[in-house]
């Protein structure tokens, strides 16, 4: 039987993390503070043979890596850059040395800047190096020894755990081009010497590699939504574009099996939800393995030492998992766990050579994850710590999944997030639609701006409306060119679905969202301008005609294309699906707030839709948040911002 423990002879540092109050009451209203700061730990890895512990952490608003040797929980080295750099992605590339992504912080950013520079450093602090990066030599790191200088921005592509001296790197060069050609560079992790082993034949590829770490696959797209795939042998290094199997009508590769002929994939036949199948690349034939009828795989884990497919995981409401090696020793673990955290659902992050470590994550959409480390040999699951130490998941909101049918008959999933202490009756209702549209959609998972509301006595409600991503090529495409229509009305219809069934109160619900949500908030409100007491645009596009003249997607051809394809080139349906052209039909008074730097949403779009709203004379409030761009950064801003949303939900829902 599996035992749970807690790791009581921890360092203070970790005794530190492990720790929060459970004084306050569930009804108690929690202060912004709380839901506005940042993950406090994460990225939490063991080493290939499991005598480390390694885990990122913010100190002083910059992200700091911490390695721990694992008999007495000890840190045995801090990698803290200085001044206004901090730790990015990192990888264990043998069992004494980590390669990691230096990250600057700017003021006039919303996320931290990547340049694509790689340092390497043992675990006890010693042989740290400027592996592979555009400066010569290390600035600012006076440990760091000089290296040759790559301009490019650069990423760990395979670590090659049977190599302990090398790693594989792929590069993105800086040219004048906007789609460049990318490249792979073997590069030695000790003393940063690299050969270039692979180009992409097609603008900004990425690769996957086989068991032995030969660069065989490269994918690239030319409309941000179809794949090219192509393929080349271990001898025979000229790449060659894949044709798609017969009823194979999108396919994205996974991993190759250990014979290296055969490449297992995410394919869907006709446009429904993909599934997992196995495409011999000599013969064409291709099997299925898995496929589900409502919902893709959401994610695909793999042994990281064979790289097997031993489960996927699945999610139109609450998470699940399918088990395509049922006894490989990680899916029999997996099965364990999950019945030892029952309520949480359950991943193993990070695992060593042998399995016999894993590192355990467990989250739902009112816990916002715990950390475990699970002994094979003692069959022991050892408590780490909480991601969000100052959360107590017992006074958080229940996110529970729905599902619902539009007006023309689509079977529509989402979340509805429900305050604590209240019956669940007419409640005040806030919708929030998420970005994207396309290939992205809504989880059952912890996300504090529905918690702060729902705090606040407030439901909810998501929607996977449809142009989401997760359930199908056919679902995702039946939102192209109804970004100001069908998807609207999935939204309102999901919102009409919670009325009925006795949850929403139908006179006191708001809309909002960010990035495409931030048009849905406007969009949906115009065209139902007595369901919604306010709406709330957040870094929104508000001006389809100006997504094709500002902006970084407009930038690119690849961006262009994509433009055309989901939003179409009518200037009188891109005017009709506009807010600013529209603001006539609108009731509901609206709240704006933005990024000054935004170079996804830019600040034009806020202005064009402040410049429409001030000549109708319709009420509005807004709030620039100057240096931030699409999506708010700094936890200082985040708090302001969810300050200005509560005050302003607070005037005009009942509470």
């Amino acid at each position: 039987m599996l035992r749970i423990i807690h790791l009581i002879v921890l360092s203070g540092f970790l005794l530190s993390l492990s720790v929060f109050s459970n004084s306050v009451s569930a009804n108690k209203l929690l202060p912004v503070e709380l839901f506005s700061g940042g993950v406090d730990y994460d990225q939490v890895t063991i080493s290939p043979t499991g005598k480390y512990l390694s885990l990122v952490s913010e100190v002083d608003g910059r992200r700091n890596l911490y390695i721990l040797d694992l008999k007495n929980y000890q840190i045995i080295n801090t990698v803290a850059f200085p001044r206004n750099a901090q730790v990015g992605d990192y990888h264990w590339v043998n069992e004494e040395r980590i390669v990691l992504e230096k990250q600057y912080l700017r003021g006039w950013t919303d996320h931290p800047l990547y340049y694509g520079e790689l340092f390497a450093i043992n675990a006890d602090g010693s042989r740290g190096r400027y592996l592979i990066g555009y400066q010569g030599e290390a600035a600012g790191f006076t440990r760091l020894r000089k290296a040759t200088a790559v301009d490019g921005t650069s990423y760990v592509l395979d670590p090659l755990i049977d190599d302990e001296d090398h790693l594989l790197v792929y590069t993105i060069p800086w040219t004048s081009s906007k789609e460049p050609t990318t490249v792979v560079y073997k590069v030695n992790v000790r003393s940063g010497k690299r050969r270039k082993i692979a180009s992409s034949p097609a603008g900004l590829g990425g690769f996957l590699t086989d068991r032995q770490g030969n660069v065989r696959v490269a994918m690239s797209s030319q409309d941000a939504i179809n794949l090219q795939v192509f393929t080349r042998g271990v001898e025979n290094k000229d790449w060659k574009e894949l044709e798609l199997p017969d009823g194979i009508a999108t396919l994205s590769p996974i991993a190759f099996d250990e014979s290296g002929k055969n490449l297992y994939v995410n394919a869907s036949l006709q446009g429904e939800p993909s599934g997992i199948f196995k495409l011999n690349l000599e013969s064409g034939k291709i099997n299925k393995i898995f496929q589900d009828d409502t919902v893709s795989p959401s994610k695909l884990w793999l042994d990281k030492t064979t790289r097997e497919l031993y489960a996927v995981e699945l999610e139109s409401g609450y998470p699940t998992f399918a088990f395509i090696k049922p006894k490989h020793t990680l899916a029999k673990r997996l099965k364990g766990l999950l019945g030892a955290l029952g309520g949480d659902q359950v991943r193993i992050v990070s695992s060593t050579v042998d399995n016999n470590k894993s590192i355990v994550y467990a989250f739902s959409g009112s816990n916002p994850g715990a950390f475990y480390l699970f002994n094979g040999e003692s069959n022991e699951l050892a408590f780490l710590f909480r991601a969000r130490k100052s959360i107590d998941t017992k006074l958080m909101a229940e996110v529970k999944p729905i599902d619902f049918t539009t007006r023309d008959g689509i079977k529509v999933y989402g979340y509805v997030t429900l305050p604590q202490g209240v019956e669940h009756k007419n409640l005040p209702l806030v919708v929030m639609p998420h970005g994207g549209p396309h290939g992205v959609r809504d989880w059952w998972e912890f996300d504090p701006e529905a918690q702060l509301l729902a705090n606040r006595g407030i439901a909810v409600l998501k929607v996977n409306f449809r142009g989401s991503g997760g359930f199908g090529a056919s679902f995702e495409q039946a939102g192209f060119r109804q970004w100001g229509n069908k998807i609207q009305k999935d939204i309102i219809d999901g919102t009409k679905y919670l009325i009925e069934q006795g949850i929403a109160d139908k006179d006191n619900i708001c809309i909002m969202g960010s990035s495409f949500g931030g048009y849905s908030a406007l969009q949906s409100s115009i065209m139902e301008p007595d369901l919604f007491k306010c709406a709330i645009g957040v870094v929104g596009v508000y001006d389809m005609p100006m997504m094709y003249e500002e902006g970084d997607v407009a930038t690119r051809r690849s961006g262009q294309k994509y433009l055309e394809r989901v939003l179409g080139e009518n200037e009188d349906v891109l005017k009709a699906y506009s807010p600013v052209h529209n603001i006539d039909k609108l009731k509901a008074p609206v709240l704006i707030v933005h990024g000054g730097d935004d170079e996804r949403a830019p600040i034009e779009q806020a202005e064009s839709l402040i410049d429409a709203l001030k000549a109708a004379d319709h009420p509005y409030v807004y709030e620039l948040l100057e240096d931030e761009g699409h999506g708010f950064y700094k936890p200082e801003h985040r708090t302001k911002y969810y300050k200005k949303v509560i005050s302003f939900l607070d005037e005009h829902l009942e509470l």
